[in-house]
């Protein structure tokens, strides 16, 4: 009797959820059947657009075999495009007509079906009628024995005919993609009706599993009150573990926020760990779980090598977001007549700690960091770094004088031109630092520049923009003490000449070339000569080094390819690197030149048209040498990210401001694939 009743009284949720299987078997065959005709409706849609891309290169193909023929050039490559083109237009437009295998948007084969409706059938029989005569005139051609007549009147078939055969392909697009539409809307349609059902009836299986838990889960919550004050209270997480890895009845308050979730009585922890840590770890967590739970192994034997003492996992914090923590897991038996029953763990966050560790640990690399500086600094050519602290301590006033004076009175276009200035002075800074091995220094200027870049592509308000470039000088001021502390340095340095010497300036370009090459995974030989620098006064010095400094990290950067690449185009895997500056009665010219990429106008003019500067229509206004221009633009950079040595568009920038602050003249030379090279030609 009490078997027989006790199933009358869960025969209506037994049959609810049997319902709930069968509407959940459903949805799944419907969704299953959905996908399938999805696949073949895009697959179909796919094709029907690439139909009106093969019309287009067909006629192009065609034009190009015309004007090959025309200039007496070989006609094979083009033949070979219009063949493959007519070829898969022709398998293709067979397909949608009676349903074949054609080649896929990826080449692989696929099965293409016949395309449904009237509508459809009528456009393909329409398209049907125009392409065999194009094909049959088009077959000489194909077979490469059409003479002059023959290809005219295929050409003048193809004026006539492609936009023609280009709107039936159009059409037939649109008709497809109709007819998916309507079919999934039916679909979908079907389906939301069985998910509806099988939601109501969930809601019934809920509603009967809730009044017949109602009476259990008051048992439990009575179970847990006496442990709940010491429970609440604690400020670890607390709760036992059976030899199956399952958590215990009991818990603590806090472990639900240790884990970042709500933990229940019976979760396995091994499950819960998943997500947190490696598959390494996971398995060593379960091997020293296992061995705490075989009685032969002394605890106090294996407490030395717990896996879980300290473990780094992202958890949600409760505003939902993730969060970093150091988790200490800890294990004790709890022993009964013998046997392990289960497993005390106590888990503590230990994130405050490790911070403090890391904190400190990162403070003594900065300052290994900043003391090897100084020791490279002390190597340095003393009267070179005097140079350098000389200018980069102006430089840095004067960023500063730029920052305090920033107002948002002064407008947009002002700020803006603000900032690329204060982008050019940091921007030497840098690059001289790299020279130098100033590691530290041209890492901060580097963070700075960072700093100014965000703000310039915050896209603010005057006011905005003004205020952030305001709060910029308490940054700067790290800078200058670093610069301070070399100016210090100066003065315990052995006394110099009052200008550096020829050969300490080419032994410095020589290895920023090197350092810049060695960064980006390229070779250099450089070639650096810079036989005037003495004869000039300190300010056009100054621009002509950080002119040159600059040329020798885009030569590297975006010149010189890496050595696979020079071996696949038949180069040397080292790439060549010449820098001169000669001097010639009152008139010094600078040349630096590399065996690289050359500048390709095409690459420019794509990179122009995805940062957005112009549209297509203006870009075709631009001759090749309007584009290559770009390249001194400020934000402009042909780099698809920002590295410490390129990717900013300041360098080139920087490079033109010089050029007018000296009264030069620049020529840029460059072949695709040989070299580029740029000449700045200045009197003083």
């Amino acid at each position: 009797m009490g078997g027989q009743f006790t199933f009358g009284k869960y025969r209506e949720i037994i049959f609810a959820v049997a319902l709930f299987l069968l509407f959940d078997l459903g949805v799944l065959v419907l969704n299953f059947y959905t996908s399938f005709q999805i696949a073949e409706d895009a697959l179909g849609i796919n094709l029907a657009g690439r139909q009106r891309m093969l019309s287009q290169r067909t006629a192009k193909a065609l034009v190009a075999v015309d004007q090959a023929r025309a200039r007496g050039r070989s006609t094979t490559a083009e033949l070979e495009e219009l063949q493959g083109a007519v070829k898969l237009f022709d398998v293709s437009l067979k397909g949608f007509q009676g349903g074949a295998t054609v080649p896929g948007g990826d080449g692989k084969p696929v099965f293409l079906k016949a395309a449904d409706g009237p509508r459809s059938a009528d456009i393909l029989q329409r398209a049907q009628a125009l392409w065999t005569p194009y094909v049959e005139k088009l077959a000489p051609v194909l077979a490469g024995a059409a003479n002059d007549e023959q290809l005219q009147e295929a050409s003048d078939y193809a004026r006539a005919n492609n936009l023609k055969l280009l709107a039936l392909m159009n059409d037939l697009t649109t008709t497809l993609e109709a007819v998916a539409s309507d079919r999934a809307n039916t679909l979908r349609l079907v389906q939301t009706v069985g998910i509806a059902l099988a939601l109501l009836n969930f809601a019934f299986i809920l509603f009967k599993f809730l009044r017949r838990l109602r009476t259990s889960d008051a048992a439990v919550e009575a179970a847990n009150d006496e442990n709940r004050e010491i429970l609440v209270s604690v400020r670890e997480g607390l709760f036992l573990l059976t030899p199956s890895f399952h958590i215990g009845t009991q818990l603590s308050k806090s472990a639900h926020a240790l884990f970042g979730q709500r933990l229940q009585p019976g979760d396995n922890l091994l499950t819960l760990l998943a997500p947190l840590l490696s598959e390494k770890a996971m398995t060593d967590a379960r091997d020293y779980i296992e061995l705490l739970f075989s009685p032969h192994v002394k605890e106090a034997l294996v407490q030395g090598i717990n896996p879980l003492a300290e473990v780094e996992v992202i958890v949600k914090n409760r505003f939902g977001q993730d969060a970093l923590r150091h988790l200490s897991f800890h294990f004790n038996r709890v022993m009964e007549e013998g046997a392990v029953r289960h497993l005390l763990v106590t888990v503590q966050d230990i994130s405050a700690r490790i911070g403090l560790e890391t904190k400190l640990h990162d403070e003594r690399l900065r300052s290994q960091k900043e003391f090897a500086m100084l020791l490279r600094a002390f190597d340095a050519d003393p009267a070179l770094l005097r140079q350098f602290v000389a200018q980069a301590e102006r430089g840095l006033l004067a960023v500063n004088d730029l920052l305090r004076s920033a107002g948002a009175s002064q407008g947009e276009a002002v700020l803006l031109k603000t900032l690329d200035e204060a982008s050019r002075k940091v921007h030497a800074i840098k690059g001289e630092a790299g020279m130098l091995g100033l590691d530290t220094l041209a890492d901060q200027a580097h963070t700075f520049e960072s700093d100014l870049q965000r703000i310039r592509d915050a896209g603010s308000s005057p006011v905005e923009l003004g205020n952030a470039l305001l709060q910029l000088p308490l940054p700067l001021e790290d800078l200058l003490q670093k610069v301070s502390a070399l100016k210090g340095l100066t003065g315990m340095q052995r006394p110099a000449a009052g200008q550096p010497s020829t050969e300490a300036i080419n032994e410095a370009l020589a290895g920023l070339a090197q350092q810049v090459a060695a960064a980006t995974g390229k070779q250099v030989i450089p070639h650096v000569q810079m036989h005037s620098h003495s004869d000039l006064a300190r300010e056009p010095r100054d621009l002509v080094r950080e002119m040159t400094v600059q040329l020798v990290r885009n030569a590297i950067t975006h010149g010189i390819e890496s050595p696979p690449t020079r071996r696949a185009s038949g180069k040397l895997p080292e790439g060549a690197l010449s820098v001169t500056l000669e001097r010639e009665q009152s008139e010094w010219t600078l040349t630096v030149r590399d065996d690289g990429a050359g500048l390709s106008a095409p690459t420019i003019r794509q990179k122009l048209l995805r940062k957005g500067w112009y549209t297509a229509e203006q870009l075709a206004s631009f001759d090749d040498k309007q584009i290559v221009a770009h390249i001194f633009k400020p934000g402009f950079s042909t780099a698809d990210s920002v590295t410490a040595h390129a990717g900013r568009g300041v360098g080139l920038d920087l490079v033109q401001a010089n050029v007018q602050r000296l009264g030069a003249r620049m020529t840029l030379r460059s072949t695709p694939g040989q070299f580029t090279e740029f000449c700045i030609r200045f009197s003083v």
